[in-house]
């Protein structure tokens, strides 16, 4: 399996904009490297999300058709680069999608940012297109795949055997909220705060589903990740309620955890810091340590 690294994505990206009829990428800037290679063309004014793998194009095909309707609901969100064709684009297999690049943020985003776009989304009716229900431990298999031969299989199995009885107590639950449109990855980095206000980002986990998973999201970054309980409490006030007095939390937040403990994997191959936080993941989930710190990727 050829890696995914930012050589590969680069190449990658260099023959999408060619079929986008683009100029080459030349000194692209690289913005993130997770489940995309997300990169700032410099001139034009783009930003490219290079897909990890060609399982990846449902889910980028989606995200471009959610954001053309979400602007039309008047949601502000990142939107598509309207000068190349509207469906992603293909290097090798691989999708790509170009957007329009934002103002320069006027400040880093917080929790309290969240909140407001969330409470518009959450109001939405369902799309004219259908929206698949968030199953986030569905690409867990893939993510561990990834990683065979780099972390330890004792490991692997665990993981397994969480998402398998997470996944099965999952139908149970009986939500708080009313089902409808949701984000599927609400946290702050997903918030872009530019000179017009908060802008919606990164919507390719748009699903239809409990909108407590949106709200999960969040609590978890309090528990593991740091964010300060006055942050999370102000967005909590401003979203109107706290997820942590559900009695389903727990079980969201399990399968939540155990989908980013497996996630970490795929960058473990040839990344020694996020094989030592796959670990500490493991390790912790392993040992019910839900104090234990988190770092994100």
């Amino acid at each position: 399996m050829i890696p995914f690294d930012e050589g590969r994505a680069r190449l990658l990206l260099a023959h999408a904009c060619e079929s986008a009829g683009l100029p080459g990428p030349g000194d692209a800037r690289l913005l993130a490297l997770g489940e995309n290679a997300v990169f700032d063309l410099g001139d034009p004014a783009v930003v490219a999300k290079v897909g990890r793998g060609p399982e990846l194009y449902e889910r980028a095909h989606r995200e471009l058709t959610v954001a053309h309707w979400l602007a039309g609901q008047d949601v502000p969100v990142v939107r598509p680069y309207g000068a190349v064709a509207p469906e992603p684009q293909l290097a090798h297999g691989h999708p790509v999608t170009f957007w329009h690049r934002l103002a320069p943020a006027v400040r880093p985003a917080r929790p309290a940012d969240l909140a407001p776009l969330l409470r518009a989304l959450h109001r939405l009716p369902l799309p004219p297109f259908p929206l698949a229900a968030r199953d986030l431990l569905a690409p867990v298999e893939r993510w561990l795949a990834s990683a065979e031969g780099h972390v330890d299989p004792a490991d692997v199995a665990f993981l397994r055997h969480r998402r398998d009885a997470f996944a099965a107590a999952l139908p149970d639950l009986a939500p708080q909220l009313h089902p409808g449109v949701i984000h599927g990855d609400a946290l702050p980095r997903n918030v872009h705060v530019g000179p017009d206000g908060p802008v919606l980002l990164d919507l390719e986990n748009v699903s239809h589903d409990l909108r407590e998973h949106d709200l999960v999201v969040l609590a978890l970054s309090h528990d593991r990740y740091g964010v300060p309980g006055g942050e999370y409490r102000a967005f909590t006030e401003a979203y109107g309620w706290d997820v942590r007095d559900w009695p389903g939390f727990a079980v969201l937040r399990g399968a939540r955890e155990t989908a980013a403990a497996s996630w970490v994997a795929q960058q473990a191959p040839g990344n020694p810091a996020a094989l030592a936080e796959f670990g500490r993941r493991v390790d912790s989930l392993r040992d019910g340590a839900a104090e234990v710190r988190w770092y994100p990727f």
